[in-house]
């Protein structure tokens, strides 16, 4: 009797302390969650930076934190500097807008009779531009429920953009940060990845870095190449705001969407302002770097790391789905672990049978 009220009580304090541990837990999850995105960012920027910083330290005579404080300034410049000139241009075109029509003195420029030509949509294009060129009340008027529905998301679209560079500069200066803590956060990750996964562990810290890399090479590094090739056609042929159609390419891009969806209406609308031949000359280049990312992808992505492409590609696009942009990262890292773990759980199964000494060999 007495034993049993000795496991009960024990049963007890138990179950007691392992409630404690987790609403400790669950309550310091609620208290970091807010930085979470920030951390991650930043890991993802140090490690996707790291063999630079180690270049730069190299140059600088190992000086680790010199080299950290430039690669932080030099982001930061590349990220605050545009972002600036492109809230204030925005900003000053509103304005401008703004104070035309307050004036009476806005007018969109009529279309001309070509348009109507273009196949399909070509009449209803000329009509509704017209329409805004000729009495752009009425225009509004009719096509007002659809601002009001679509006002929100584009308000929306825009407070996100400002939330998205500030948390790019939190996250930068945390990758700074870290540049200088390499040793002991590879020491942390080493003993994570020993602790929940075991002795095959070994090689998942420098897995998950490749990864990141190859990430960052395959699909940021595509989006800027066919942003930047897509500003150049743009100026070009004369595209009126092709700075600003380039950054949305650049977002069509990084979450797996063809730019042949921006591209496609900036050619129809480049045969209104150039000739025949420059505008088919624009809208073969728009489809060619649209088309890019069929070929680069295969010689960014995945290179280098000892999973296959197909996994880095799912896990990327998957990630991005479930979690947004961050996911284009975690979602390739997670999944090429899953498939080395598993792969590595095979090999261990497969080696503790009774195999030939001969065939061993070859799994090793």
């Amino acid at each position: 009797m007495q034993n049993d009220e000795a496991y009960y009580t024990r049963a007890i304090y138990t179950a007691l302390r392992i409630g404690f541990v987790v609403i400790l837990l669950y309550w310091s999850f609620l208290i970091i969650k807010p930085f979470i995105m920030l951390v991650l960012w930043g890991i993802i920027i140090s490690v996707a930076l790291y063999p630079l910083f180690k270049k730069l330290a190299g140059k600088l005579g190992g000086r680790e934190k010199l080299s950290a404080t430039i690669i932080t300034l030099v982001l930061l410049t590349i990220l605050i500097v545009p972002s600036i000139f492109l809230i204030n241009s925005t900003v000053e075109s509103l304005g401008n807008v703004a104070h035309e029509m307050e004036a009476g003195t806005f007018q969109i420029p009529p279309p001309e009779q070509k348009v109507a030509d273009w196949p399909v949509v070509g009449k209803p294009i000329y009509e509704t531009w017209r329409l805004f060129s000729t009495n752009l009340t009425a225009a509004i008027e009719k096509f007002s429920p659809q601002i009001k529905k679509s006002a929100p998301k584009v308000l929306g679209m825009a407070a996100n953009l400002g939330t998205t560079v500030l948390l790019f500069i939190f996250s930068i200066i945390i990758a700074g940060v870290l540049f200088t803590q390499h040793k002991g956060a590879d020491r942390a990750a080493r003993s994570i990845f020993n602790t929940l996964i075991g002795k095959q562990s070994e090689n998942f810290v420098e897995l998950s870095a490749k990864i990141i890399r190859s990430v960052v090479q395959g699909i940021l590094g595509i989006a800027i190449i066919q942003s930047l090739l897509s500003a150049i056609g743009m100026l070009a042929i004369g595209i009126p705001a092709a700075g600003l159609w380039a950054l949305i390419v650049l977002f069509l891009a990084i979450v797996q969407l063809p730019p042949i969806l921006i591209l496609l209406p900036i050619a129809i609308y480049s045969f209104t302002i150039a000739d025949t031949t420059p505008a088919v000359i624009f809208t073969i280049y728009a489809i060619i770097v649209s088309m890019s990312d069929a070929f680069l992808k295969p010689l960014l992505l995945g290179r280098g790391v000892d999973v296959p492409m197909l996994a880095v590609l799912l896990g990327a696009i998957g990630g991005m789905i479930l979690s947004g942009i961050i996911g284009l990262f975690v979602g390739a890292v997670v999944l090429a672990i899953t498939y080395k773990v598993f792969q590595a759980l095979l090999v261990e199964d497969v080696l503790e049978k009774d195999l030939p000494a001969e065939e061993q060999t070859k799994l090793d």
